[in-house]
């Protein structure tokens, strides 16, 4: 206080400047990094590289940085470090050849808001080794990879092919009702059962659900993961915890319902599989920690078993439209190996290569989930000559994957032919790497694969797709979010 009495009435703004330097000596402290920890663009304090960053296409702003500073180098998105990785290369030799040292995930506010570090997806360490081999082997169990699926999946592109014809060749909107009629597969095999497309809390939980998707790769969710402490002004934060809320509350009535019915001996559905191991195995140490798991665990594969599916199947139609030309071609086999008299069935593949090769284009084109999944290191790595330490946020860019001019002849073309050879039959790529790679990799890869292919070619066989009157090409720049969904647009199935 005696040195107060020095500043009489103007000590404030010494106050104000010594809090300043604080502020920036905090900055500096945090910005050490270990020695051979990788380079990047040099920041300033408080923002980092805040300033070369695009938020809203995070993405390419960091394959902009990467044509200076290669491919593995750091940057701070304000004071949260990340090292991220670019191309194929980079991003195989982490993910695949290192890929025990880079399965962990970090701690990203959002995502631990809204999965108290739960479920199969943003869960750690052993729970979500434990997480993961139960789903994937519960998921095997009810049908993935199976006939059974197979049928549910020709049923309900039945259904959604009912809903096309309804609008008898008029402009539409796809989105809504391929989000779900794809999430119905997934809903078949949790709680054993579709919904009809007019049920309103099956339209609420979906709508919920694709609207967290959205905010979650927003700038301002961006910025509350280097700045937590704003969160409190980020009104997508508290839309996606509302949502949240809402949507556990829906499916803690769907566990309470198998609860009561639950028999160990006649285990129908995937959410009574996961309660009776949450008793067998977990017990009831902790009850609501148990229940909780359980809760996300549902959350997080009904939306990773709807989002990306239906997205991939949205872009599918858009690019089919812009490009006329592909879509005869697509058609025109789908007429010689199918005809009109029967649904696609997924052994039809084998004779379709141009078709397969088309839906991978889409896949690689579209590139829905650019920034991928956030991954960290689960203990020291030397990577590449760098020092990474145990927990270093790591972003393996997939954008930088699926359009490396290294792997791809015309990467910023939609080109089905990267998927084919001189005589027209399908090819395998290395760098096709949309499920992700490694550990961490897509669990629901395999059904996809087969919704993908099954709904595409529904509607291929049953429609022409093209743009409403007076619309040439349908915009093909993404909606921003965690998942890049096209922008809303409307379409014309005209029955064929």
């Amino acid at each position: 206080m005696a040195l107060l009495k020095h500043f009489a009435t103007g000590y404030t703004p010494v106050l104000s400047l010594l809090a300043l330097f604080l502020l920036l000596v905090v900055s500096f402290i945090r910005r050490r990094v270990p020695r051979n920890f990788p380079p990047g663009p040099t920041p300033l304090p408080l923002i980092g590289n805040l300033h070369q960053l695009d938020l809203r296409r995070l993405d390419w702003s960091l394959m902009g940085l990467a044509e200076k500073h290669g491919s593995v180098f750091s940057v701070e998105i304000g004071p949260l470090k990340a090292v991220v990785l670019t191309g194929y290369d980079a991003v195989k030799d982490a993910l695949v050849n290192h890929a025990d040292l880079f399965s962990g995930r970090p701690h990203l506010p959002i995502y631990d808001d809204f999965s108290f570090r739960s479920g199969v997806i943003f869960s750690d360490g052993k729970l979500w080794q434990d997480n993961r081999k139960f789903v994937i082997s519960a998921l095997r169990g009810f049908g993935m990879g199976k006939k059974s699926i197979e049928d549910r999946i020709t049923e309900e592109a039945s259904f959604l092919v009912d809903v096309f014809e309804s609008h008898k060749g008029q402009p539409f909107e796809t989105a809504q009702i391929m989000y779900l009629a794809v999430s119905n597969i997934i809903c078949s095999i949790i709680f054993g059962d579709r919904f009809e497309y007019n049920n309103e809390v099956f339209i609420h939980l979906t709508s919920m659900i694709n609207e967290n998707t959205r905010l979650i790769g927003t700038a301002p969710l961006h910025l509350y993961n280097s700045y937590p402490s704003l969160g409190f002004l980020i009104p997508g934060r508290k839309k996606i915890i509302e949502n949240q809320v809402k949507m556990h509350k829906i499916f803690d009535g769907v566990f309470k319902a198998a609860k009561e019915t639950l028999s160990e001996n006649s285990i129908q559905t995937f959410s009574e599989a996961l309660i009776m191991r949450h008793q067998q195995e977990l017990g009831s140490e902790d009850v609501e920690v148990n229940k909780k798991d359980i809760l996300v665990t549902i959350n997080d594969l009904f939306g990773a078993g709807t989002e990306t599916t239906s997205t991939t199947i949205c872009w599918g139609l858009v690019l089919m439209i812009n490009y006329p030309e592909i879509q005869k071609k697509v058609q025109d086999e789908i007429d010689q190996v199918i005809g009109a008299g029967r649904f696609p069935r997924t052994e039809d593949q084998r004779h379709m290569p141009y078709t397969v090769a088309v839906i991978h284009e889409i896949q690689r084109f579209a590139n829905i989930v650019p920034l991928n999944l956030p991954h960290s290191t689960t203990e020291d790595v030397h990577f590449r000559k760098y020092f990474l330490p145990k927990g270093t946020y790591i972003i393996p860019l997939l954008t930088s994957v699926l359009y490396d001019k290294t792997q791809w002849e015309k990467p910023h073309e939609f080109n089905p032919a990267h998927f084919l050879d001189a005589d027209g039959n399908f090819v395998k790529r290395d760098a096709f790497l949309p499920f992700s790679a490694g550990r961490r990799v897509c669990a629901g890869e395999a059904l996809a694969k087969v919704e993908l292919f099954l709904f595409f070619t529904t509607l291929l066989q049953k429609f022409h797709f093209q743009a409403p009157p007076g619309v040439t090409d349908l915009d093909t720049s993404p909606r921003i979010g965690l998942v890049a969904n096209p922008k809303p647009h409307r379409v014309c199935a005209v029955p064929r």
